[in-house]
């Protein structure tokens, strides 16, 4: 009698065998994995070309500068093609930071005072090698805004500052207090609603750089800061026109989609502790301790919010500051020429809170939705290392308001 041991070791040699020796001749040697694969790889482009690769929405209060995009900025008309290996939102807002290339760049670091007495870090890019634009006093600038906890450093900005190298225009970063590990003066960091920070460094680079346009772009967190300083100052800035990029319009909302649990693991609870970091710094310690030890056990940026941010701000409540930090409460007041760029399956701005209506009502701002993007992701490409979809919205719209901004006059 044959025991079942033999019986089993019997069995899993021949299944074995017949794994390395049959399977192979019947699914390769005979066509039949090539077919397979040859039929998934037919219904993956299919179901890429005809759900994920889309035109964007464009979207705007006024026929004309609609009509500018188009004619000057031709990549709000073509059809944005995500890497189709990571199309996914989340999947390329984390890989962002490490599939991308960050340029070579040279910054010359200012440090300015604010009226509290605080101190503000700038880093210039001033490319004094511009062929087109060699006179530094009448050299176009750029003034770019990082996000939440962002630097000049991130690899976003870094491309920014590459492609306005080729326009032959200067840059200058608005680093928000604390982010650089400069020290802080003054009890007091940063935030959306208050930008008072960024008006002194609006009134620096134009007293530097009288002769020269100016124009600015944000983005995340730092385009929230743009789009309410806009609104704040209607037609009382020297800006030609600004850039939006991944806002949250609605910080309500935002938070909330942040709080989710999948986000939460991957992004509230990161950024949350990059914001603790921040404000880490002596002097806070000596004059606000309690409220940083609260600050320091927080889980999530609503939390840091509540026991911080609202609080140093002198908000009656963390309501209160949120709905003064949320932009689309004064994009009607806007009075310069704003692009706004985002993605509809961004985490951080989900697509229910775009203000798309109050962007119809306004002449002088546009909207550009893309289906995919993720937040500050925008990958493009088969392997994207050194341009995406936002970069090419950048250059070409810094080069129209640039040069050719006379048009955008008068948009009302």
């Amino acid at each position: 009698m044959i025991s079942p041991e033999f019986n089993f070791n019997i069995l899993t040699r021949d299944l074995s065998h017949y794994v390395e020796n049959q399977v192979k001749v019947g699914l390769f040697d005979s066509g039949v994995g090539f077919s397979l694969m040859l039929g998934f790889s037919a219904a993956y482009t299919c179901y890429y070309l005809l759900s994920v690769a889309k035109k964007p929405q464009l979207i705007s209060g006024g026929k004309k500068f609609c009509q500018f995009l188009r004619d000057h900025c031709p990549v709000v008309s073509e059809t944005y093609y995500p890497t189709f290996w990571c199309w996914e939102s989340r999947i390329q807002t984390l890989l962002r930071p490490f599939v991308t290339a960050k340029p070579g760049v040279v910054y010359r670091n200012e440090l300015i005072k604010a009226a509290d007495g605080g101190q503000i870090s700038l880093d210039w890019f001033d490319n004094d090698d511009s062929s087109t634009h060699p006179d530094p006093s009448c050299r176009p600038t750029v003034l770019l805004l990082p996000g939440l906890t962002g630097t000049s450093r991130e690899s976003y900005i870094l491309h920014m500052v590459q492609q306005s190298r080729q326009l032959g225009y200067r840059c200058v970063v608005f680093n928000n207090r604390g982010v650089c590990g400069e020290t802080l003066l003054t009890p007091r960091t940063y935030c959306a609603a208050n930008t008072e920070d960024l008006e002194t460094v609006i009134e620096h680079i134009q007293r530097a750089h009288a002769d020269a346009p100016l124009m600015a772009a944000g983005v995340s967190m730092g385009g929230m800061m743009l789009a309410n300083y806009l609104g704040r100052k209607g037609r009382e800035t020297c800006l030609r026109g600004g850039l939006v990029f991944s806002a949250g319009w609605d910080v309500f909302e935002c938070t909330a989609s942040l709080e989710k649990p999948l986000d939460r693991f991957l992004f509230n609870s990161y950024l949350t502790s990059c914001l603790q970091a921040s404000v880490d710094r002596s002097i806070l310690k000596k004059t606000m301790m309690q409220i940083l030890r609260s600050a320091s056990q927080a889980k999530t940026i609503r939390e840091f919010d509540e026991r911080f941010t609202s609080i140093m701000f002198g908000y009656p409540t963390n309501d209160d500051y949120y709905r003064d930090a949320s932009p689309i409460h004064r994009l009607k007041s806007v009075q310069v020429p704003l692009l706004c760029l985002n993605a509809a399956d961004d985490v951080f701005s989900p697509s229910h809170a775009i203000p798309v209506e109050t962007v119809k009502q306004n002449p002088n701002l546009a909207m550009l939705i893309t289906c995919h993007g993720g937040h500050i992701g925008f990958l493009e490409g088969l392997w994207p290392r050194h341009s995406t979809y936002m970069d090419r919205v950048f250059k070409q719209f810094a080069k129209a308001v640039i040069e050719q901004g006379s048009r955008l006059q008068d948009l009302c």
